[in-house]
Parts: C-alpha cells; structure tokens; sequence
C-alpha cells in the first residue's frame, strides 16, 4: 500500500498573498509504505507547500491526496495526527512554553477529553528528550534556546507523535554539522527499524546521498522527476536543476554517494 497518494493536485495560493503568482500541478505521485525519499529543488519551487498538503495544513486544492489508501479529507484531526507527524522548517511560539512541555504537545492525540497525559505518555516523552539529546534542557523556554535546539525539540515532538508517516521541512536547518548527521541518522534508523515512511525538504544534496532511499527534484510547482536516488542525483539533473556542476562519488556497496560541487567548471 502507498503512503501517500496524489492524483490531479492543483493549488495555488489567494489573491492578495505574496505567493499569489505560485502554482502548484502535480498530476500523479505515489510514496510506498516505508519510503525514505527527499525533495529537492531550488527556492520557491513547491516543496514546502507540497509537504504542507500532505499534512493537511493547506486544504483549498483541486485533486486528490490520499494518506494510508483513505482520501484525507476524511480523516478527522485527531486521527490524522496519529498518522502523520509534521516538522516545519521555522516555528513561532506565542506562549513560553518550556522544551518538555513542546515535546508533550506530540502526545495531544492520545490523550483523554479532561488532557491529562499518563505515566505512558511521559516515558514516550523522556525517550524522545534523550534520542534528541535535548533533556538536560527540559525546563527552559521554547524562546530561550537556539534555533538548532528548538529544530531537535520540533523533531523530538514529532517522535513523541509516534505517527506512521514523518514529514520535515529541512530537518537539518539551524542545526551544526554533528547534529545535521545525528538526525539524518536518526531519520534513516527509523525508516529501517519501525518502517516509519519518511518524507524530507531539503536542500543538501550530500545529506540525501548518504541516507535517504529516493529523491524527487521539483521546478516551478512541479515533480519533474522521482525515483531511486542513485538514478535521480546524477550530474545531468543536478545541473539541469541547479545549473551547476557535480561529479558524483561512489563511496560504499549500500547505495550511498557523495556529490561533489565543482563551481570552476560552472
């Protein structure tokens, strides 16, 4: 069964929005059970809103998105949060609420009408604290933290969510270069462990190479190609798309590569 399933998607922003010139099309895509596959392209191309769809964050669109085989319009809120997980690339929080408290409001599904989390709850939040490594910075304010931080408390809330299907909007953004390996990492054991479907943005080529399974590459609101990523990231589409050039490097036996960025030959 698909993941995600997507037939005839039309979408464009209101009137009056500074993205009201933006059109989204995509005619047909499938996202099997237990995918590990990146987005990329370059700014402003789609993959943001794409993934905002899927997650039912935007609803005025023409076609069809389907989550798990059922049409998503039929899932009521609460059952599509058990579902699906979602990790925006920014956050803006009214409240100050502490890192513990942010990394609970993943739990929101599952508990009862009076709110009340139980012991559960709490053990599945302290797991999620310690694989993030965010713990001893439970107490503070969700204001009071680095962006990296906050970006590993968004994603320690999405583990927390126990959904069947991750979606991140450049999960390694704000992040150091230990930590953007930590979570790729992270990413890649729960896709091969729990077969959690993994749906990234991102704009690092290498990071993808390493360890997602596919890779689809969007223009102008558009998938212009998707697939296993050793045939997606090749020299050709990566120049095709970035207009730049790239030599790609064959590192190991388990698919992995790494692409190397040779602006002199640009």
């Amino acid at each position: 069964m698909n993941a995600v399933k997507i037939k005839n998607l039309k979408f464009s922003y209101e009137a009056g929005n500074e993205n009201s010139s933006f059109r989204l099309a995509i005619p047909d895509w499938e996202i099997p059970q237990g995918d590990f596959i990146s987005l990329l392209g370059p700014n402003g191309c789609g993959k943001s809103t794409l993934l905002k769809l899927i997650a039912r964050l935007h609803e005025c669109h023409v076609g069809e998105i389907y989550i798990d085989g059922e049409e998503i319009k039929k899932y009521s809120r609460k059952i599509l949060a058990k579902i699906i997980a979602y990790v925006p690339q920014k956050y803006f929080y009214t409240f100050p609420f502490s890192v513990y408290e942010t990394v609970m409001m993943g739990r929101t599904p599952y508990l009862n009408r009076m709110g009340f989390e139980k012991p559960e709850d709490r053990l599945i939040v302290k797991e999620a604290m310690e694989i993030l490594q965010i713990d001893g910075i439970k107490n503070k304010g969700i204001n009071e933290i680095s962006g990296g931080e906050a970006q590993r408390v968004l994603i320690a809330r999405a583990l927390a969510q126990k959904a069947k299907i991750i979606l991140l909007d450049e999960p390694n953004a704000h992040l150091d270069l230990q930590h953007q390996i930590m979570i790729f990492e992270l990413l890649q054991k729960l896709n091969e462990t729990e077969k959690i479907t993994v749906i990234t943005v991102s704009h690092d080529l290498n990071l993808v190479a390493l360890y997602s399974k596919k890779a689809a590459l969007m223009e102008a609101g558009s998938i212009i190609t998707s697939g296993e990523k050793t045939d997606v990231l090749d020299s050709n589409n990566i120049k095709g798309l970035f207009k730049i050039n790239a030599e790609i490097f064959d590192r190991s036996v388990n698919g992995s590569f790494n692409i190397l960025i040779n602006p002199q030959h640009n």
